[in-house]
């Protein structure tokens, strides 16, 4: 009996919305409740992506308090999302070096000003 090798799992890229909240060393604007970061994690599935998007930014001081997933850029393509080449290019860069680029971070204030 012998052992197959088992083929390695193909790592994909997921577009994750996570929402942080204030913790201090932060780096988040003065008078900022917290913020809402676009993130483009690999993974082996969304499930890991989320982990490991989660890990990194408690390593940078920050205060996860939700994550929303929006899929795979096939995923996306399918449900009829626009996706401009930027946007494709940061996939492409956390694909290729197995990470988690924050592409966008959006500050929230009590007021309701972003």
């Amino acid at each position: 009996m012998t052992d197959k090798p088992k083929k390695p799992k193909r790592q994909k890229v997921y577009t994750l919305l996570v929402d942080v909240g204030r913790k201090d060393g932060d780096g988040l604007p003065d008078g900022s409740t917290g913020a809402a970061l676009v993130c483009y994690a690999s993974g082996v599935d969304e499930a890991e992506a989320v982990r490991e998007t989660v890990a990194i930014l408690k390593q940078a001081d920050l205060a996860p308090l939700d994550v929303t997933g929006y899929g795979t850029l096939e995923e996306r393509l399918s449900e009829g999302h626009d996706i401009p080449d930027g946007e494709r290019a940061l996939m492409d860069r956390a694909l290729s070096e197995n990470s988690v680029v924050v592409a966008q971070m959006t500050p929230f204030f009590e007021d309701g000003e972003a």
